[in-house]
């Protein structure tokens, strides 16, 4: 039987690529994409199967590397970021491990932004100094500072923008020139814009890195991660990892995150909407010292990050709360935190329901102190990641708090 399946035209918008990229349908035409829940599949003959167990022939023959529904979300995320690969792994922190082990090895040296997210800190920094791979942390914003930083065995150079949690944004192309005049690649962690709102590879980025878990899924259901780049760098590089060391994303996840980039556009429009609502009140609020938030024209990067992210500034911001002395500052963020009724405590982000957290003792709390300072997060930051609830509902959750500090 014939699924009938029709041929998608070439020149489809982000809005269509997400709804309508996928693998060709089964023998059944179901218009929801199969969720394939086998770890292996069966093959018509020997030589078939030594044939694609070799690489020689296409076609699915186990779930750690190859399964039609990641294929599915690999190939729908390579669309929406405008590039001609992806490969699914089981957690945005694997997706760096699998970055970091396909493109690297000992001697090698990698620069980093210090503002990145505190588990890819100690990935880049503690881990792979295990193995013999050097790094070096430096500003996110001063291009100065990258450049400084290069050294004739530099070949990655890797940034998040904006950041977690202060949403510094860093000059893709400029970082490009950086990398490629140096021999090396740069890799651009796209998790808070997704690519609802930035392209990384339309200035200039090799590869781009998702936490599946965050936007892409929306919905805090489950974990998932992501690397997109070209066909070649993926296939040669991050497959044959992949296949041995087997970081892999289960089929079920991947269904779920497929799913969830159908609604990505409409929600990402409307999560940065009451970011930006959000972040204008806090900073006209008397117990507020200052807000992070790229959507307002007092974020340093402003100019930039609206060029670079479709005009918006995402659905994650950041704010100081007011302390008399370093003393008052861990308290009175805790003090904000936990008068909250609405939002949810946690460290995620992403998610519809709206999130509020205390980077400094959760997301990176790992770091010391020295690493915290460097990148600007104090003790009194509070993270908030804005999701659906009404705007108005969200302002006087978080009054509850600062209005009693």
């Amino acid at each position: 039987m014939s699924s009938g399946e029709k041929k998608l035209p070439d020149g489809l918008h982000r809005d269509t690529l997400a709804v309508r990229s996928a693998v060709d349908k089964s023998q059944y035409g179901e218009n929801s994409e199969a969720l394939y829940l086998t770890s292996s599949f069966t093959q018509p003959d020997s030589e078939t199967a030594a044939r694609r167990f070799a690489g020689e022939e296409d076609g699915y023959i186990y779930s750690r590397f190859t399964n039609p529904t990641t294929a599915s979300m690999e190939k729908r995320l390579a669309a929406l970021e405008g590039m001609e690969a992806a490969i699914a792994t089981s957690s945005g922190m694997s997706a760096v491990l699998l970055l970091c082990m396909g493109l690297l090895k000992a001697g090698d040296h990698v620069v980093c932004s210090q503002s990145v997210f505190g588990a890819t800190i100690k990935l880049i920094g503690t881990e792979f100094r295990k193995f013999g791979v050097e790094s070096t942390f430096v500003s996110q914003t001063n291009v100065g500072d990258w450049k400084a930083a290069i050294k004739s065995n530099t070949k990655l150079l890797f940034a998040e923008t904006p950041t977690n949690p202060l949403a510094d944004v860093c000059d893709i192309r400029a970082l490009a020139d950086v990398a490629h005049n140096a021999g090396a690649l740069l890799a651009v962690d796209n998790c808070f814009c997704s690519p609802a709102l930035q392209q990384p590879v339309k200035f200039g980025a090799d590869v781009v890195v998702h936490s599946g878990t965050k936007y892409l899924d929306g919905q805090g259901r489950v974990v998932a991660g992501a690397l997109v780049a070209s066909a070649k760098l993926v296939a040669g590089s991050f497959v044959p990892i992949m296949r041995s060391a087997g970081m892999s994303l289960s089929p079920f996840n991947a269904w779920v995150v497929l799913k969830g980039m159908e609604t990505l556009a409409i929600r990402m429009e409307a999560q940065s909407q009451r970011a930006l609502e959000l972040a204008t009140w806090l900073e006209g609020h008397p117990k507020v010292e200052r807000v992070y938030y790229p959507g307002l024209k007092s974020h340093p990067q402003h100019e930039l990050a609206m060029a670079q992210q479709s005009g918006r500034g995402g659905a994650v911001l950041s704010f100081d709360v007011k302390a008399r002395d370093a003393d008052a500052a861990r308290k009175n963020a805790f003090h904000v935190v936990d008068a909250t009724q609405l939002m949810s405590v946690t460290a995620n982000l992403g998610d519809v329901k709206t999130i509020i957290t205390h980077p400094a003792s959760t997301s990176h709390g790992r770091l010391t102190e020295q690493q915290r300072e460097a990148a600007g997060i104090r003790q009194n930051l509070v993270r908030v990641a804005a999701g659906l609830e009404h705007i108005d509902d969200l302002k006087a959750d978080l009054s509850r708090g600062l209005d009693t500090l």
